[in-house]
C-alpha cells in the first residue's frame, strides 16, 4: 500500500500468531479480521493513533535466519518481488514456500 510515489503507508498483517490459543485461529486475513473484531469500520484508521486497534512490539529473540523472505500469494502484478515474510517456525502460515513444512508441535517458538 503506498502513499505518494516510493512511500509505504500500510502493511498488510495476513496472519497472527496468539500465544496460548489455537495456533490456527488466525492463520489468514479472514481469520485475523474475525478473532480480532476488525470491519470496514477500521478503514483509514491510523494503527498509532487509535485506542481500538493497535500493534505493539514485544522483545524478542528472532534472528534474520527465523524468516522466510518469499513472493507474495494471489496477486496478478510484481509476482517476482518477495514482499511476504513469514517465521519459519510458525503453525499459524497458511500458505508456506514449496519444500517448507509446517513444523511439529514440540518445535512451535515460544513468544
Amino acid at each position: 500500500m503506498t502513499d505518494k510515489e516510493n512511500f509505504a503507508s500500510g502493511v498488510l498483517i495476513r496472519a497472527v500468531f496468539i500465544s496460548k490459543k489455537n495456533e490456527r485461529l488466525a492463520s489468514g486475513p479472514g481469520l485475523v479480521t474475525k478473532t480480532f473484531g476488525v470491519d470496514v469500520s477500521f478503514n483509514s484508521l491510523e494503527v498509532l493513533k487509535n485506542k481500538s486497534l493497535w500493534i505493539s512490539q514485544k522483545d524478542s529473540t528472532l534472528e534474520e535466519k527465523d524468516l522466510i523472505q518469499t513472493t507474495r500469494i494471489g496477486i496478478s502484478k510484481a509476482k517476482n518481488i518477495k514482499w511476504r515474510w513469514y517465521l519459519k517456525n510458525s503453525r499459524s502460515v497458511s500458505k508456506r514456500l514449496k519444500g517448507d513444512r509446517t513444523p511439529k508441535l514440540n518445535n512451535h517458538l515460544s513468544f
